[in-house]
């Protein structure tokens, strides 16, 4: 049987508690990565994320940003592999503390946004995500885009690792996701989305934007909690996925 981890991002707001399709979309999900502070969230929503994602028997992630309030954390900005190292493990560790305060284990870490896509092409600030995820504590898994030098920077020091797909985003033909500045960057349809879902999920590979077969490895697929059309397409690819026959479950 086909098994696939379902992942969204989450806490990714500001101000009053409840906030956006959170609570909604734990009911679809096996996995939540919770913004730490830097791009979105604060300290308050991030307890209260937490205990949504405990209550849904959420395995719980750490969603580390650029310090980037104002961009959402989606503008690159020039760090050194040190200060990338360091400010992932300060969010890893401020999310770490809530979780286990509510009784939690913290599960994995997947950056966000720039730092994420950066990441996945510059091997150095790879390293420095997978050495923080690492000395943050044993047996995180480490979340990087399918084929990315994230993915690698893991495997090379010993971590798991979870391959990630996305089913709310095109692809270019290496394998990359096609920049949000682009007007096809995001797909917008709840059957394009589930189309592509199976796809990446049964055949292991993704059609780009061009029409380019491109081979990858899908072993979580990320939905954006954010997105206009998040609960649509959650429940229709958690939908999608049981009458498949794909079990749905964290790495």
């Amino acid at each position: 049987m086909l098994t696939v981890d379902l992942n969204c991002d989450m806490g990714e707001g500001f101000g009053p508690w409840p906030m956006g399709n959170d609570a909604a979309l734990m009911q679809y999900i096996t996995s939540a990565n919770i913004a730490c502070g830097f791009h979105a969230g604060d300290a308050i929503i991030m307890r209260e994320t937490v205990r949504l994602a405990l209550k849904h028997h959420i395995a719980i992630g750490a969603h580390p940003g650029f310090p980037d309030l104002q961009g959402f954390g989606r503008r690159e900005i020039k760090m050194s592999p040190d200060e990338v190292f360091a400010i992932t493990l300060y969010q890893i560790g401020a999310l770490e503390a809530i979780v286990r305060a509510e009784g939690g284990v913290l599960h994995h870490v997947k950056p966000h946004g720039a730092l994420y896509n950066m990441a996945a092409k510059d091997r150095k600030l790879a390293d420095a995500i997978a050495r923080a995820t690492q000395q943050a504590g044993p047996g995180l898994v480490l979340y990087g885009l399918s084929g990315s030098a994230l993915v690698d920077a893991g495997l090379a020091i010993g971590l798991h690792t979870a391959s990630e797909v996305f089913a709310d985003r095109t692809y270019q033909d290496d394998g990359s996701l096609t920049s949000r500045n682009q007007p096809n960057a995001l797909i917008t349809d709840s059957a394009q989305a589930v189309s592509q879902a199976l796809q990446m999920i049964k055949n292991q590979h993704i059609t780009s934007a061009s029409g380019k077969n491109i081979n990858l490895v899908a072993e979580t697929i990320c939905l954006h909690g954010d997105g206009a059309h998040a609960l649509e397409f959650a429940v229709a690819i958690h939908a999608a996925f049981r009458d498949a026959g794909i079990a749905m479950k964290a790495p």
